[in-house]
Formats: structure tokens, C-alpha cells, sequence
């Protein structure tokens, strides 16, 4: 007898009355019309099936912290950086476990199962590492949190910033991370750059890099991530994340650089929400969008994936760990409303940044981890558009999270008693 069966279910590719049978948490068959004797059987009645989201980008150590000590008024990036600044000496082991574990229920409840997330290294104390390794532990069983030691104070310009790096890298998180465009000067910001690609290809690590988060066209230190990566050959473990200058860069230097950027084999998270919500704030009228080039740099080949980077901490005032909500404001930000261009804002929040973390057994197909989500929607262009209810959550086979479908009652003369937006 079968675990879990799945019958008439929608694909993301298109495929239509497909069931999906699992056993011993992998999936073991997908095809049309099976039926078959199983301990939990869903009939998806055509609607979508996906495999879980995945954030690429986000902050577990400042989640939910929203309004301590005091809030973002002026609603800048750096107002955020001197905001959490004056929050880490208050930040207890304790708290910033119980903050990222109410996270984790809500991601899992939108079907979220797996997140990079960056963890602050500047203080020798290391208290948000130790507290997220605690974490990563305790989520296992039903969320993959891959962690990225990020010297949010700047590697070179905190004093002992490389040391404290490499000791959070030594207690077991993940991927290297940086900020070139917040060290002191251009040629420090490169020099950081080119540090910590040789730790990472030392270490046998990925990279993941906050990269020229600014509306300053010369921010360039990407160009330096992508020129690394291929010296050191680390093609394909290489992110580069925000990339918001780029969106105020002249058009001949981007063709250049989107061609290197491919033959690094590089790979980039945009933000949407955050992007447009912090660039641009020292513009008047036009002002920036600021999010980077997604549509462009997809069409160079580049695997693209859309992060959801805060929600409620001291940069962003909103968020639920929703990234539908991602996808939705990526679509509108990039103007990607041609059908296939949403359909690959979908593959943004779901196959794409699984490429980027190197997920294991990712995906639909026999041999993979029984991980699904039943999406109220017909298609992935439906399911961003209505930023649909997730019906049912599974995790290696087993129902995490479920959601009744949504029916609005009506009172209306003449018109039907309820509506299902689909």
C-alpha cells in the first residue's frame, strides 16, 4: 500500500490528470490516471500541484523584531543597518530562537520548506549564529534552513570581522557571505570580494553575497564576484544577491557585464519587495525601481530566483513568508506579464532558487523527496495571481499544513450565494 496518492492533479509544466504516487517519502511514480490502494489519498480535482517554494534570500536572526528598539522612519537601508545595530546588544539566544521558529510555522504553513537565510557574524559573541544552528537543527524534519555567515559590518571594516567569519564557518553554517559595497572604498569592497571566494573555494563552499545593494550606477563589485568565480572555478556555487545598481547602470557596460556574468555561470536573487521599498528613497520624481535586471539577465541564461529577504525586522514593515507575494510584486516591478515570463516567476520562487541552494531531490519526478504543495489555482500563473491558498503541505510524504479551500459568502440579489475566485 502506498503512503500518499495524488490523483487529477495539474503540473506546473502543463501536464494534466497526473498522479503522483509516494512511498517511504520519495515519490515512486508520476503518471497519468494511476489508482491505487494508499494510507491517504487526495483527489487534487485539477488543480495544481508544485513542489514546495524556497526563499533563497532572507534574515532569520531580525524576523518579527519589527519595532525594537524603535521604527525605520525613514525607511532607508541604512536607518535599517544602524537600526539593528542598536537592537543586537539587547538580542538574547532565547529570543531570536522563538522569533525564527514562529517563522518557520508560517513558512511551512505557505508552503515553504526550504530558506537561505543570512546570519549577522560582525560580534565576536556570535549569539545569532549559535541561536540559528540551534534552529536549523530543531526545523529539520519539516524546513532545509541553509545558513550564510554574513559580516553585515563589513568583513575588512568591523574590527576581527574575517575572524569571526571563519569561526561561524567552523561551527557548521553553510556558505560564505559579504558586503563588499558597505567596506570603506571601492578597492576594499573588491579586496573582500576576492577573500572570500578563496575561503569558499578553500573551504569547498558556496558563496552568496549581498552585491551592490545601492542606487549608486558605479557599484560594481559583482563584476569582481563574477571575475572570482571564474578563476577560482566555482562556477555554478556562486550568488549574487540584490544587485540593485544595476538597475541605474548605463546599458553598453550591462551588456558586458550580463555576458560575464554567464560565463561565471552566476547566479542571482532579486528581492522584490524589499528592492522597490528601500531603493530610490534619495530620488524625487522619476524615482527608481530598483530591482535588478531579472527579465534580462534570465534571458542571458542566468538562473534567477526571487527572495523574500525581510519580514517585520528593521528594513521592512510587511511580509508574511509568503513567496507568492514575492513572485507577484517581482512580475509587476519587472513588468513580466507576458504568459511565459509569469511562469517564470514562478520557476523563481520554486525550481530556481532550489538550483541556487543545490537542493537534493527537488522536484516532481520518481526518485524525489515526497515534498508537495496543493495550490488553490489551475496554474502557476493563477497561483501568483491570487497568491492561492495552499490546500495541502507534505513533507517526505506526511501533511504538514492544510488549508480549506477559499469560498467568499456572497448576499447578493440576483447572483449566486459564493464565489471561489477561481
Amino acid at each position: 500500500m502506498l503512503d500518499l496518492l495524488i490523483t487529477h492533479a495539474t503540473l506546473p509544466d502543463g501536464r494534466q490528470n497526473m498522479s503522483i504516487a509516494v512511498q517511504g517519502g520519495r515519490i515512486t511514480e508520476v503518471t497519468e490516471g494511476l489508482q491505487a490502494p494508499a494510507h491517504e489519498t487526495v483527489d487534487a480535482d485539477g488543480l495544481l500541484v508544485s513542489p514546495p517554494f524556497v526563499d533563497a534570500h532572507f534574515h532569520m536572526d531580525s524576523t518579527l523584531s519589527y519595532g525594537q528598539p524603535r521604527v525605520n522612519e525613514s525607511g532607508t537601508l541604512l536607518e535599517g543597518i544602524a537600526l539593528w545595530g542598536e537592537l543586537k546588544p539587547t538580542l538574547t539566544h532565547d529570543a531570536i530562537v522563538q522569533r525564527a521558529l514562529q517563522y518557520c510555522d508560517m513558512a511551512v504553513a505557505r508552503g515553504l520548506q526550504a530558506i537561505r537565510s543570512h546570519v549577522d557574524t560582525s560580534h565576536p559573541s556570535l549569539l545569532p549564529v549559535e541561536a540559528l544552528l540551534d534552529v536549523k537543527q530543531r526545523v529539520a524534519p519539516y524546513l532545509d534552513l541553509q545558513l550564510v555567515a554574513f559580516p553585515q559590518d563589513g568583513v575588512l571594516r568591523a574590527p576581527g570581522g574575517l575572524d569571526n567569519l571563519k569561526r561561524a564557518l567552523d561551527m557548521g553554517v553553510d556558505v560564505v557571505g559579504g558586503i563588499p559595497h558597505f567596506e570603506r572604498t571601492m578597492a576594499q569592497g573588491a579586496e573582500s570580494v576576492k577573500i572570500l571566494c578563496e575561503l569558499a573555494a578553500e573551504r569547498g563552499k558556496r558563496v552568496d553575497m549581498h552585491c551592490d545593494e545601492s542606487d549608486d550606477p558605479h557599484s560594481r563589485h559583482v563584476e569582481t564576484l563574477a571575475y572570482e568565480t571564474q578563476r577560482l572555478g566555482l562556477h555554478g556555487r556562486v550568488t549574487g544577491s540584490h544587485l540593485t545598481s544595476m538597475h541605474s547602470m548605463d546599458n553598453y557596460y550591462v551588456s558586458k557585464l550580463m555576458a560575464l556574468m554567464a560565463e561565471a555561470d552566476l547566479g542571482v536573487v532579486a528581492n522584490p519587495l524589499i528592492n522597490i521599498t528601500l531603493q530610490g528613497r534619495h530620488d524625487t520624481y522619476p524615482k527608481r525601481r530598483g530591482m535588478t535586471r531579472v527579465p534580462e539577465l534570465m534571458a542571458a541564461g542566468l538562473t534567477v530566483a526571487f527572495g523574500h529577504d525581510c519580514v517585520l525586522d528593521p528594513w521592512y514593515s510587511g511580509g508574511s513568508g509568503d513567496m507568492l507575494e514575492a513572485a507577484h510584486m517581482g512580475l509587476h516591478v519587472g513588468q513580466m506579464t507576458s504568459q511565459a515570463a509569469m511562469r517564470q516567476c514562478f520557476d523563481a520562487v520554486t525550481v530556481n532558487p532550489a538550483r541556487l541552494l543545490g537542493l537534493e531531490g527537488y522536484g516532481i519526478a520518481p526518485g524525489c523527496h515526497a515534498d508537495l504543495v496543493l495550490l488553490h489555482a489551475r496554474n502557476p500563473v493563477d497561483a501568483i495571481r491570487l497568491r492561492a491558498a495552499r490546500l495541502g503541505v507534505w513533507r517526505r510524504g506526511q501533511r504538514v499544513a492544510s488549508q480549506p479551500r477559499p469560498v467568499a459568502e456572497l448576499h447578493l440579489p440576483g447572483r449566486p450565494g459564493s464565489v471561489s475566485f477561481l
